[in-house]
């Protein structure tokens, strides 16, 4: 399994470029941001938040080892050409370590900030399965033309052309009759928030996603996150497990959190995603927390 430190963009520039440097350093596998303006609170969150791929692009001359991501790009927020020219531009920068991240967008304050139209989901969908086509057709042919519902390119250049081969495209989506299957179709990873019985109920609808698609499912690769709360300090961990979960969590002393991943790992989830919003309050407290995980809890998962 691989391990993804996923870093607030909310944070200082100075203490992402740290943590993206120290994890880089020290065999975390890859580095994910955000794609978000603002936080998804009511009324608009405000307080700082750094433009991810602005960011991503400068730690990609910052690091040397780590994939790096954004999970995920809201198809909304850009049009896939311009999109597919970024990526091939970061993965030239971090000498083909990019993984690109796409979702249909769903952050609503963020889209009546800015005036920009949140479709209806089933559209989303529709919009982020076509821009898949212009995306991958951008970074294989040396020109372009596309006549699509949505998206149109007439002799499109995108160059230079990505270090990699084949840029992975990693899709974030949850829906199990319409988003899985374009992942299905269309990815060449999947990722979903979820606890190890989610997420073993959302792979068999993968798989048989895959079947439908005639694709073979050990073809595409599986990526999940939750978040994770590390210590050894058994009083807060009691307390912590008292609070009702609003979202997928992991909670435990490194050995309970070494045998909830081995979990995730025996269902076939390729990565595991860390955000490190739940690691410290402070960038020595993420960073010392960060290192007791790769020592404590992933070795015997590493592979």
């Amino acid at each position: 399994m691989r391990f993804v430190i996923w870093i607030g963009t909310e944070h200082p520039w100075h203490e992402v470029a740290e943590t993206a440097r120290v994890a880089d350093e020290t065999g975390w596998d890859g580095i994910y941001l955000a794609d978000h303006f603002m936080a998804n609170e009511k009324p608009p969150g405000l307080g700082p938040r750094l433009e991810a791929w602005t960011a991503l692009s400068a730690l990609g001359v910052l690091t040397a080892q780590a994939r790096l991501g954004v999970l995920v790009s809201s198809n909304t927020y850009r049009h896939p050409a311009i999109v597919a020219n970024m990526a091939a531009t970061t993965d030239r920068i971090s000498d083909g370590r990019l993984v690109l991240g796409l979702g249909a967008g769903w952050q609503a304050n963020e889209h009546l900030a800015y005036g920009i139209e949140l479709y209806e989901i089933p559209e989303r969908l529709a919009r982020l399965e076509e821009a898949c086509e212009v995306v991958r057709l951008l970074l294989a042919e040396e020109r372009s033309s596309f006549d699509g519902r949505y998206y149109h390119l007439v002799d499109a250049p995108c160059e230079p052309k990505p270090v990699q081969a084949r840029l992975p495209i990693l899709l974030g989506t949850s829906g199990e009759r319409i988003g899985m299957a374009v992942a299905a179709r269309r990815a060449d990873i999947w990722n979903c928030w979820g606890t190890p019985e989610t997420i073993a109920h959302k792979i068999a609808v993968l798989d048989a996603h895959c079947e439908a698609a005639s694709r073979d499912p050990a073809s595409l690769g599986r990526s999940t996150q939750a978040l994770l709360y590390l210590s050894t300090d058994r009083t807060a961990l009691a307390q912590l497990r008292e609070r009702p979960p609003v979202m997928p969590t992991l909670i435990g002393t490194p050995s309970e959190i070494t045998e909830q991943l081995a979990s995730y790992d025996q269902l076939g989830v390729d990565e595991f995603v860390v955000l490190d919003r739940t690691l410290g309050g402070s960038l020595g407290e993420r960073l010392e927390t960060m290192a007791r995980f790769l020592e404590d809890v992933a070795g015997p998962l590493r592979g």
